[in-house]
């Protein structure tokens, strides 16, 4: 049984100041998502979904879709107004595509067999990919997922504030709960607070599992999240103009109705990835460093 890998990079990047889904930080210009390519592919995946903006397919095939066709099956889909249910009428002065759930179901026609989600503009780590592959060998194929999880002390930044999905796992390692945490600020004495309600704010624990939105489903979760992104568009305020509908408060709600098990997936790679422009330098001296130490060739476009 093969697996997929769904890279979500329609985002817009604006704390970033730019399109950092196709800003090269790599010693050759490589692009984060290509190093998750490169590990998901070493792995085992057989097949990689790019969920991107109308008008940037010829730029990600040109940077690494058509070098990647060689070993695996590519395919390309759009994540814009054109894929919301037609009972739901956009309104005036909404840019920005609806979330990660969104993103997740333009994909539901190509995708047939166990896939991963992730972010376009993280990077994972090489382990996280081989931990990821296994478990979906051995899914069921309803009401089973799983996530690989990141200590939240290895996910800040200290360039400005985070969103991450705070988890709660019990002794087996299911999921027990996602707390969607969208201002979690590293401060100077080293404690990292949920300042969302204003400072000093909530103090977390720096070891607590967190989602970086690395998801493992099989196609089976296609049918729970159209009914979940229906039910969210006609929950909306006509003037929510910025909501987006998130796969974490998906999960969580699914795991409360008793539908999903999810399973925790430890790993021990490094995770990082560039929220802020200031962020920049030091992923590129990381990315550096792997490839000098051996963890990648000198370079991934050969």
């Amino acid at each position: 049984m093969g697996a997929t890998l769904l890279i979500m990079a329609a985002g817009m990047g604006s704390r970033y100041g730019g399109n950092k889904q196709v800003d090269g930080l790599g010693p050759n210009g490589e692009i984060l998502m290509e190093y998750s390519i490169h590990d998901a592919i070493r792995a085992g995946f057989d097949h990689v979904v790019f969920v991107i903006k109308p008008g940037m397919k010829e730029l990600i095939a040109s940077i690494c879709g058509e070098r990647i066709a060689k070993k695996v099956k590519v395919d390309y889909v759009y994540q814009d107004f054109s894929s919301v249910p037609s009972f739901y009428q956009i309104p005036a002065g909404r840019t920005k595509p609806f979330g990660t759930v969104h993103a997740v179901l333009v994909a539901k026609d190509v995708i047939h067999q166990p896939f991963c989600v992730l972010n376009a503009d993280d990077y994972y780590g090489v382990s996280a990919f081989k931990t990821a592959y296994d478990k979906l060998q051995t899914m069921r194929a309803e009401g089973e997922a799983a996530m690989v999880g990141y200590q939240l002390r290895n996910t800040v930044s200290q360039n400005g504030t985070v969103s991450r999905g705070v988890c709660v796992a019990d002794e087996k390692n299911n999921l027990v709960q996602v707390v969607e945490t969208l201002k979690i600020k590293l401060c100077e004495n080293g404690e990292i607070r949920d300042i969302d309600k204003g400072e000093p704010g909530e103090l977390l624990d720096p070891l607590a599992p967190v989602s970086m939105n690395f998801w493992g489903f099989t196609p089976w979760i296609f049918g729970k999240l159209e009914a979940y992104f229906e039910a969210f568009l006609k929950g909306l305020a006509p003037d929510a103009i910025k909501a987006e509908c998130l796969l974490p408060v998906f999960v969580d709600s699914l795991m409360h109705s008793g539908e999903l098990t999810v399973e925790v997936l430890s790993t021990d790679a490094q995770w990082f990835g560039v929220t802020y422009k200031e962020d920049k330098p030091t992923v590129q001296a990381d990315l550096r460093a792997l490839h000098e130490s051996g963890v990648y060739p000198a370079s991934l476009h050969e």
